[in-house]
């Protein structure tokens, strides 16, 4: 009998520390040293712009604890996702030229900072102010709308029911918003460069074919360190964290009698946003679990986020692949075949070129015709 040829190994995966965004007309890949952007100008050539990067949360610091380097890392995507939300706007050769308010003037002479940094500064209050209004306090009041007629914690039997609520409430929010934007026809197009983005990573983690267009698109566009996954799991955690807050809270006799429910419920909110920052430091250390390892229960853990990807995320076309490989390779500080053949490609073009017009010079110039004789004897 033949014996049975032993199967070869699969590959390792080749993790890295490189995350993304999607941006107007390109990609952004920030990488544990740097911030790369990539944009297809309107020309139809690839933009890049690199900013040197380095996180706060490193290991040996406070910054770098768990949990800690959770909340770290979201105030700090918030802020690059600003920033590189601006800057890929200038790289596609468009600006903001609105007029700044009297507002961001006066912020700006107040604080003496730039006008642009003063609007990008109420930009962000005015995106966060919005997303936990959306988030927290729409879900607290529809909630307190159903089971808020206890007067106080000793005769509140829907406290845990109340809690719940909210918790799907937020969930159901979420993926309605996500909906919603999706039938956006810029955000669709955004969504596409969102899986160029996923498609360029898992590529380049299987170490299985080289990083090009062509083969990245064979790939899943979805990922399990997705920002979406991490949103999700702050909402799915959120119902955990805060319903043992509900409970502590009810333990300890809130609200007191004869409190006033405005003022309860005002209370119950602030508890509720002291504790986002802790909820945002757990989804984060949750996140990077789920995303190390695969067994039954880290695919579990990640299902339902990767099911929003399929959102999230659209099947991009060859040219979005390549301007995030772009992008991914100067995040990584490495050399970009791509470029290096377009390059060369250009290059060779320009020298042929050359070679035309010096043969060109070289032709020699055609002999001018010789004067048709006279016959002799005859005068002019």
């Amino acid at each position: 009998m033949k014996k049975k040829k032993a199967a070869e190994p699969a590959p390792a995966i080749r993790r890295c520390s490189v995350g993304g965004q999607a941006v107007m007309e390109g990609v952004m890949m920030k990488s544990d040293v740097g911030i790369a952007m990539a944009v297809r100008g309107t020309n139809g050539n690839i933009v890049k712009h690199y900013t040197k990067f380095k996180s706060k949360a490193q290991k040996g610091t406070f910054w770098g604890l768990p949990v800690v380097r959770g909340v770290v890392a979201f105030v700090e995507s918030l802020k690059t996702g600003m920033d590189t939300t601006t800057k890929s706007a200038e790289l596609l050769g468009e600006s903001f030229d609105e007029e700044p308010s009297k507002f961001e003037k006066w912020l700006a002479d107040k604080l003496h900072i730039d006008i642009m940094d003063a609007v990008m500064g109420v930009a962000v209050v005015l995106g966060i102010a919005l997303a936990v209004g959306l988030f927290m306090f729409l879900p607290q009041l529809i909630a307190s709308l159903i089971f808020g007629k206890a007067v106080s914690g000793a005769v509140d039997k829907h406290y845990i029911w109340r809690s719940l609520l909210e918790g799907g409430l937020r969930l159901a929010i979420y993926v309605g918003y996500l909906f919603l934007v999706s039938c956006i026809k810029d955000i669709r197009r955004l969504f596409m460069y969102h899986g160029a983005e996923h498609k360029t990573i898992a590529c380049y983690e299987a170490g299985v074919d080289e990083l090009t267009p062509e083969n990245a698109m064979k790939y899943k566009r979805l990922h399990p360190r997705c920002g979406t996954n991490y949103l999700f799991l702050v909402m799915a955690i959120s119902i955990i964290v805060l319903t043992i807050v509900d409970i502590v809270m009810h333990s300890l006799g809130f609200p007191p009698e004869g409190m006033n429910r405005v003022a309860a419920f005002l209370i119950r909110f602030l508890v509720r946003i002291i504790f986002l920052p802790i909820i945002a430091g757990i989804s984060y250390e949750v996140l990077r679990g789920a995303a190390k390892t695969d067994n039954w229960f880290t695919k579990a853990v990640r299902a339902p986020g990767m099911a929003l990807q399929l959102i999230t995320t659209r099947e991009p076309e060859p040219d979005m692949l390549e301007v995030a490989i772009y992008a991914f390779y100067l995040a990584m500080g490495e050399k970009n075949p791509l470029e290096e053949k377009k390059l060369a490609e250009e290059a060779a073009r320009k020298a042929a070129e050359a070679a035309e017009a010096a043969d060109a010079v070289d032709i020699p110039e055609a002999e001018a015709p010789e004067t048709a004789a006279q016959p002799e004897g005859e005068e002019e």
